[in-house]
């Protein structure tokens, strides 16, 4: 399974990424609720539609504040460059192992670090 970054889903929905398609095909996609939320916030064409199809993907556990926290310091992610959806989403990996693919390159090198990609 695949948690898809945000900056993977506007890659696709501006010019149809062929790995996802397959992925999504093959059905090892799973989402998080903050990737849709961060979605919501552009311009989506066919965007109910859009939206719908990425709830009706599984989606990823979440973690709570206290367990973000204890994530940080547990692996030294302070200072990094990333922020607080970025490593919601490395939780989230980390939790259901599962491959983060991410267009991110300070996510990507993390979750290659974590072996998350």
């Amino acid at each position: 399974m695949v948690l898809v970054d945000t900056s993977v889903w506007i890659d696709h929905l501006r010019k149809n990424d062929q790995h996802l398609q397959l992925l999504l095909l093959d059905g090892e996609v799973v989402c998080h609720s903050l990737i849709i939320a961060e979605l919501v916030c552009g311009n989506l064409k066919n965007r109910e539609e859009i939206i719908g199809l990425l709830q009706a993907l599984p989606m990823a556990p979440e973690i709570d504040f206290e367990e973000h926290l204890y994530f940080v310091e547990e692996h030294n992610l302070f200072g990094k460059g990333i922020g607080y959806i970025d490593i919601q989403l490395l939780a989230s990996a980390k939790l259901s192992q599962t491959s983060l693919l991410t267009l991110d390159k300070r996510l990507k090198a993390i979750a290659v670090e974590f072996s998350f990609n």
